[in-house]
């Protein structure tokens, strides 16, 4: 039998069966196999974070470029070469007979997927739905949930554009009312955040959008405080939550936060494929929400009306249990004080630089891996167009409300040497800067 076709027939019998799905091998297993490479064993309560032999080895299991120091894993993050794999092999599966291998075999595997999101975001399979990205996620919900003109909600000018012009469509279409919070960042004081949020309900408050990690700067808001406190004022307001940024990049469950909604982006801190997402409603909720899309019973109290996209990618989706796998061999904790002190490592070092400043905070429950800076004198424009003239560094220029910097967000696979080479550039643009600048003075 053709090497070839014989590895098709096992591939296809591993996806065929319906609950061994995406778990007969571990993904790190997978990687290990196929590139020789082995990580060093370590205990389950063995601190790792600044333990370079060991990531190493997990820098190994990406394919980023050597010659783009990619700083901005924050908008989309790169895959592990076994999720890449595992992508193109459910791809050559579609092409092969794709009505068949998609609508009756992958589409028919989602349900594990779901069970294994479910186990990595602490919830009931039955509350999650698998999407695009956060933005669909929480669209669903904002064009979803029942609001009658002159209800209002309440949210901040620093959450994600994409969810204010949702609101802002809403309140145009059938006048509703938005309330906005303008946060000067950072903060480090989790109880005048919440309180800034109480000042501005009222008895016409019905929603509530906080979002648990500020994509501009890598704030961590208190999403449990926030949903505790309305639902203080009033249990039917209704509570959604953006955690974009927050997902496999910090340690938590999704009912943690005590929202009703919650939408994520699977292509960021879990490293799935791009235009993975997922949404998550309290399954009481459910049958009040109606969908985007419409299935033929939009009242329905399953989650499953939320994936009524019709034809998608199916391989994309597959491929998330693979993250999923990589992810869970590295864990959570780990992962989070790992991207913690990759933030903070670059963030110290620059501190002593004349003219520079961050608004992002150093403590860890506060931020993660995300940092914004600025240089005194220059537009973030400016400064992200010399990082990467100068050293090749990819970064986001950022001006929002209250914010403007250049946001810088490592990953698991940054060396420390990349971050060295940021340090650098940042000193000679500042200098740079400040040397144009005597000379202006001195004219």
């Amino acid at each position: 039998m053709p090497e070839n076709l014989n590895s098709r027939r096992n591939f296809v019998k591993t996806i065929g069966s319906f609950a061994g799905v995406l778990t007969v091998s571990p993904a790190l297993a997978a990687w290990q196999k196929e590139t020789g490479l082995h990580i060093p064993a370590v205990t389950a309560t063995e601190d790792v974070t600044k333990d370079e032999d060991f990531w190493g080895y997990i820098q190994q299991a990406y394919s980023a470029s050597p010659n783009v120091i990619n700083l901005n894993n924050g908008g989309v993050s790169p895959q592990p070469i076994v999720v890449q794999n595992a992508l193109d092999q459910y791809n050559r599966l579609s092409n092969e007979a794709p009505s068949y291998y998609m609508w009756r075999t992958l589409d028919e595997a989602r349900e594990s997927v779901r069970m294994k999101l479910a186990d990595l975001a602490g919830c009931s399979p039955e509350e999650l739905a698998i999407n695009r990205n956060a933005s669909e996620a929480l669209e669903t919900i904002i064009f979803g949930i029942n609001l009658q003109r002159g209800d209002e909600v309440v949210l901040t000018k620093q959450d994600y554009p994409n969810v204010i012009n949702a609101w802002k469509q809403r309140e145009k279409r059938e006048g509703i009312v938005l309330k906005f919070i303008n946060l000067d960042l950072p903060i480090e004081d989790n109880q005048l955040i919440v309180r800034q949020y109480k000042e501005a309900f009222s008895s016409q408050t019905k929603a509530v959008m906080i979002t648990h990690m500020i994509n501009w700067s890598g704030q961590i808001m208190p999403a449990a405080l926030i949903s505790r406190a309305a639902k203080k004022h009033n249990p039917a307001i209704q509570v959604v939550i953006d955690g974009a940024h927050s997902f496999a990049h910090i340690n938590y469950k999704i009912p943690d936060l005590e929202g009703d909604y919650y939408g994520t982006s699977l292509h960021k801190w879990l490293c799935c494929p791009f235009g993975t997402g997922m949404l998550y409603v309290k399954q009481a909720r459910i049958k009040d929400v109606w969908p985007m899309f419409a299935p033929e019973d939009p009242q329905s109290p399953d989650i499953r009306k939320f994936e009524r996209l019709g034809t998608r990618s199916f391989p994309t989706e597959m491929a998330i249990g693979h993250a999923i796998n990589f992810h869970n061999t590295i864990g959570i904790e780990r992962k989070q004080k790992r991207l913690h002190y990759l933030k903070n490592y670059w963030v110290e070092k620059c501190l002593s630089i004349p003219g520079f400043s961050t608004i992002t905070s150093l403590k860890p429950e506060f931020s993660g891996a995300i940092a914004t800076f600025a240089i005194k004198g220059l537009a973030p424009g400016e400064v992200a167009t010399e990082l990467f003239k100068r050293s090749r560094i990819h970064t986001s220029a950022t001006v929002w409300e209250n914010i403007s910097g250049v946001r810088i967000t490592p990953h698991l696979y940054t060396p420390l040497k990349d971050l060295d080479r940021l340090v650098n550039t940042i000193h000679a643009i500042a200098k740079g800067n400040v040397t144009a600048a005597n000379r202006t003075n001195s004219k």
